[in-house]
């Protein structure tokens, strides 16, 4: 059992901003609460912030990774669980980028009343094209390979998967900062969380989900595509969809203000 001190420890928590009303970010897969470091500046001044990784990313305590727990997304989410327990916070508003999306969903399912509203920007509940009826954009196989590649050529892997995330016509400097990011991970940690996330199909959970949800999608995104989006949104009964003009993966680095104007509005 953490104590509250060791789980904000364990997680590198930071909490700061003004507000009464407190935003969770949380960070996707192969990077940490960095990657925040573009929005935060529209956000600071009317909300509270907490920031954290996951235990394995960034500046959390490796000592407390856990193969079997952070081998599924569940795992994950049982850190926001125990950050929120930490902090005493309840009634958040949840914010997750990529695959974070689908840890607050499960978190918000789990824990009825720790989130309040939940905002998933590049969200997908399974990469995988599972034909006839939905399509995430990648063939097992082509997930196998990239796997794959994270074992044979750790670096070479972050150099050719940092653009394609970042999508074409953004600043090279916020792929570069991505590429760091991935490289800044340990690969023991970082393929573990890379299986959790590419292989799972959590597209069951989404009917379950009744936390108001605004989805934002990028009108071009090679990792979550805007059908995906109308997926979820028509799966989600309380949920809102806006497609931004953006492109890329990243909409929270290379469109902040977009994308903090969305939030603000949703939030109200």
């Amino acid at each position: 059992m953490y104590l509250e001190t060791d789980i904000i420890k364990r997680n590198n928590v930071r909490f700061f901003g003004n507000g009464e009303v407190t935003l969770l970010l949380a960070h996707g897969f192969g990077c940490d609460q960095r990657m925040w470091d573009h929005l935060i500046p529209y956000l600071e001044n009317d909300y509270k912030i907490v920031l954290f990784d996951y235990v394995g990313c960034g500046q959390s305590d490796l000592s407390a990774f856990d193969k079997k727990r952070y081998s599924k997304l569940c795992g994950y989410a049982k850190d926001v669980e125990e950050i929120c327990d930490a902090l005493e916070l309840s009634n958040i508003i949840f914010i997750g980028h990529s695959v974070s999306g689908t840890i607050g969903m499960h978190a918000a399912i789990e824990r009825p009343g720790l989130i309040n509203k939940l905002i998933m920007i590049c969200p997908s509940p399974c990469f995988l094209n599972v034909p006839p009826d939905y399509m995430g954009g990648f063939e097992k196989q082509d997930l196998e390979e990239l796997i794959n590649l994270m074992d044979k050529n750790y670096l070479g892997w972050a150099n050719y998967f940092a653009p394609i995330v970042m999508g074409k016509g953004n600043d090279d400097a916020f792929t570069q900062e991505l590429e760091n990011s991935f490289c800044s991970t340990d690969p023991g940690y970082a393929k573990p969380f890379a299986k959790a996330t590419f292989f799972a199909d959590d597209r069951y959970l989404l009917p379950k989900l009744g936390t108001p949800t605004l989805i934002l999608q990028s009108q071009d995104d090679s990792l979550a595509s805007v059908e995906v989006g109308r997926y979820m949104n028509k799966a989600i009964e309380h949920s809102e969809l806006i497609v931004l003009e953006a492109k890329g993966h990243c909409l929270h680095m290379t469109t902040p203000e977009q994308v903090a104007c969305a939030i603000g509005e949703f939030l109200g």
